[in-house]
């Protein structure tokens, strides 16, 4: 949670906003938007999820668990060769 709220105020700071016009376009609180600047874990999602859109960042969600390495192995894994039925008649 630390790198990403790390990236987030970077991203703030890029754009030249302050943590108030961030909150005030987020709707939220400059104390919420400073601690997810910090990576503390009880902010909700939702709260993510604004503070990105006010940054105009609201796409980058989208790339959570994109390429997922593992999950498509084990997908194969499981997978197994279909059995051509037998030909009794």
């Amino acid at each position: 949670m630390q790198i990403v709220g790390e990236q987030i105020r970077l991203a703030r700071l890029r754009r030249d906003l302050s943590i108030a016009q961030v909150s005030e376009r987020a709707t939220c609180s400059p104390l919420t938007v400073s601690r997810i600047e910090k990576g503390v874990p009880t902010v909700s999602i939702g709260i993510y999820l604004r503070v990105l859109y006010a940054l105009q960042l609201d796409d980058d969600i989208l790339c959570l668990a994109k390429d997922d390495k593992l999950g498509r192995v084990l997908q194969d894994m499981n997978l197994r060769p279909r059995e051509r039925a037998s030909k009794k008649g």
